[in-house]
């Protein structure tokens, strides 16, 4: 279903605004859009798009571009009303509040401003007022009952990836009034995080609802002459690609698995394994578990699915619903030998019941070891990549690309570690280095 109401024809704003004394507020917005750059314009201007993204670099004009949006769609959107949403309130108060007044005080815009109980502006239009309700990302449940013409979203990317997750779909969902309804959202990049899963994933590119428009800081003709010159000089090249240019990268520092590179590593190029071995790597967690299902082809490794379940026999029942007809070996966290999520057997017995065999050893590698043991699989020092992963692996991908060392030096427990503790477990177990306590027997088996 389009968010998009079917505006009869499309007419241009003089025309909208049809009686003549209406026009002043037409050639108003007309000398706000004579302001804006080629990007701005670009973004302002699209109201087809159901869900519209603009990727922008620091001092690119993504600011100014959301408040004339909020304007253009409020003219088109008279008589309705539509919601701003900043990542949190005192941003609500300090960003888009100041800048939007200052905004309609420049362009004689006439409104009205209420501060409390939460910030709204009425914007005072010829054919009816406008409301504008300004919330912030974080109490994104305070605008459930609101029927909405337009929703904005500004610095989406720093609002954190599970609340958007949740959020999302309700806001769509009060996309139900107006003549133009749309969802728009602004941000600098920050990683592969929620904007890119929304407008810059392949899985993304493939909708026809979104659409994705980037600006670059130098796109700005507006900026001090050292602006761009002063942030070469205090940001690394990584950095720069996406607070200048724009751009989709990693901006993951002190990562666990720094080199783990989504054009390397991500591939759809998967071996056959109708007839393969299925290499499992299971960590057990209450309500919590993982498993990362692999093969493996001249000596590289292939992550070709992942699997959630809540407990062990959940688990063990999905994998083998999958594969039923292939060997499958289990590398799991070797803890499953001794505690269990059944009454009668331990994890390790449950997945042995459904013919999983277990290939665990009698106890964990170190963590330091299994993430070097990763990382030379991931690019060795002959820059040889041994470790692919399919795009499907959603969590696997996030795992390694996010999961971050603590001040401590250890790798963080944030729910990222679920899925790279499967990876490593398997990596350890399937393409074992040389081991500690060289000349003697450790316990652990090289298959």
């Amino acid at each position: 279903m389009s968010l998009i109401s079917d505006v009869c024809e499309k007419q241009p704003l003089l025309d909208f605004l049809s009686p003549p004394d209406e026009k002043d507020t037409a050639i108003i917005l007309e000398r706000v859009l004579s302001d804006l750059h080629t990007g701005q314009l670009s973004f302002v201007n699209d109201t087809d798009t159901e869900i519209l993204g603009l990727c922008a670099g620091y001092g690119s004009g993504k600011t100014r571009s959301l408040l004339a949006k909020c304007l253009y769609l409020s003219l088109l959107n008279q008589g309705f009303t539509g919601i701003v949403l900043e990542p949190t309130q005192p941003l609500v108060r300090d960003l888009f509040v100041t800048e939007f007044e200052e905004f309609l005080l420049n362009y004689e815009i006439p409104y009205t401003f209420r501060s409390s109980p939460l910030p709204d502006f009425v914007l005072h239009l010829p054919k009816g007022d406008t409301r504008i309700m300004c919330r912030s990302f974080e109490s994104w449940q305070r605008i459930i009952g609101i029927n909405a013409a337009f929703i904005l979203a500004d610095e989406i990317d720093t609002v954190a990836k599970p609340i958007c997750d949740r959020a999302f779909p309700k806001i769509l969902g009060r996309l139900r009034a107006g003549n133009v309804r749309q969802f728009a959202a602004a941000s600098t990049p920050e990683g592969y995080k929620w904007f890119w899963q929304t407008f810059g994933s392949d899985e993304a590119k493939e909708k026809d609802d979104r659409k994705l428009i980037r600006m670059k800081t130098t796109d700005n003709p507006h900026l001090p002459a050292d602006f761009i010159d002063r942030m070469k000089m205090n940001y690394d090249p990584n950095l720069l690609k996406a607070y200048l240019e724009g751009q989709f990268i990693s901006l993951t520092t002190g990562a666990v698995f720094d080199r783990f590179d989504r054009k390397k590593h991500i591939t759809k190029d998967i071996p056959n394994y109708s007839d393969e071995i299925i290499r499992l790597g299971i960590d057990f967690n209450i309500g919590k578990m993982s498993c990362v299902c692999a093969v493996i082809r001249d000596n590289k490794l292939y992550i070709f699915d992942e699997i959630r379940a809540h407990d062990t026999d959940q688990l063990a029942k999905e994998i083998r619903s999958r594969f039923p007809h292939n060997r499958l070996y289990g590398y799991p966290d070797s803890s499953g030998g001794a505690r269990s999520t059944n009454a009668t057997k331990t994890d390790i017995q449950i997945l042995e019941s459904y013919g999983i065999s277990n290939q665990s050893g009698a106890s964990n590698p170190s963590i330091k070891d299994s993430v070097n043991n990763v990382q030379r699989l991931l690019c060795n020092g002959k820059e040889e990549v041994n470790l692919f992963v399919h795009p499907r692996c959603k969590n696997v991908i996030e795992s390694l690309e996010l999961q971050s060392y603590t001040e401590s030096g250890e790798p963080e427990i944030t729910g990222l570690d679920h899925f790279s503790d499967c990876v490593r477990y398997l990596c350890w177990r399937c393409f074992n280095p040389l081991h500690l306590g060289a000349g003697r027997k450790t316990g652990i088996r090289i298959y």
